[in-house]
């Protein structure tokens, strides 16, 4: 039995609102972004297009799921403040996370086809064809733990899973050493790294959250002209091999060297390794 969004939330006024449909914008997916921060979120609903988008009191924001074209996480009720200007010159509007349904965002799912090409649009001509999906019992922060023959990651699901600090993840993650593959699906090329310190991969994957590069020489210079939203859009992390934390550093090394070896990535062209 379908549940229409009407069965949990009756605004007062629909012209009171406009709902933001966030998409792809081509560096960053919006799910990912809810995900990860709330202060990047709502720059969201803060970018002020060509146009006065926004020009009623409130925003009923939504990001849609990679996966699902057709399903959307709920983003917030943020109450349009006004206008402002940056040192740039440039206007964004002043928008603030209101109470109202505070306590659903990143855990209400709704489902609604949306095929137009417009992302901000009246809520009453949309607030009927809501369906909900699913209802979370905690804020969305990133997928279960798959177990370690399944880690396959996009730059920004690291960066979330890091930033919330997941236990399922960290528990996991930290207690083994392991080799691990990045990919730039952009230029095709490679990195075969191992983790062997303290906290194990999870620990040598906080840095590349943080920093993108991780340190490493060629990963640096790939970067040079670059910044994290680069990796965002084009970093995949891969477990290779995951080893027992009280594996010898000497083991953890062979085997990344092996990885290299059959993966090529040494050679200029298809590799990031400088060693």
């Amino acid at each position: 039995m379908e549940i229409p969004l009407s069965q949990i939330w009756q605004p007062t006024d629909l012209k009171q609102y406009k709902v933001h449909f966030a998409r792809w914008n081509g560096d960053n997916q919006p799910f990912r972004v809810l995900a990860r921060s709330m202060t990047e979120w709502q720059d969201w609903q803060a970018w002020y297009p060509s146009k006065n988008d926004f020009n009623r009191p409130y925003i009923f924001a939504l990001a849609q799921l990679p996966e699902a074209k057709d399903y959307w996480m709920f983003g917030g009720i943020w109450k349009v403040l006004g206008t402002k200007t940056n040192s740039n010159g440039c206007k964004y509007y002043d928008v603030a996370l209101d109470e109202e349904l505070q306590g659903f965002v990143g855990r209400l799912k709704l489902q609604r086809e949306h095929k137009q090409r417009g992302t901000r649009l009246k809520l009453e001509g949309q607030y009927e064809h809501f369906i909900v999906s699913e209802l979370l019992s905690a804020k969305y922060t990133g997928r279960a733990f798959p177990g370690y023959g399944s880690v396959n990651l996009s730059f920004q699901e690291l960066e979330s899973l890091i930033a919330h600090s997941r236990q399922d993840w960290a528990t996991a993650l930290g207690h083994v050493k392991g080799v691990y593959l990045i990919t730039d699906i952009n230029s095709q090329r490679r990195y075969v790294g191992s983790a062997y310190g303290e906290l194990g991969v999870w620990a040598r994957w906080s840095t590349y959250a943080n920093l993108g590069h991780g340190g490493n020489a060629g990963m640096r210079k790939l970067l040079e002209d670059h910044d994290l939203d680069y990796c965002r859009r084009y970093f995949k992390f891969t477990l290779l091999e995951h080893l027992d934390a009280r594996t010898d550093d000497s083991v953890v090394l062979n085997r990344e060297g092996y990885w290299k070896q059959v993966l090529d990535t040494r050679h200029t062209e298809t590799g990031l390794n400088l060693n």
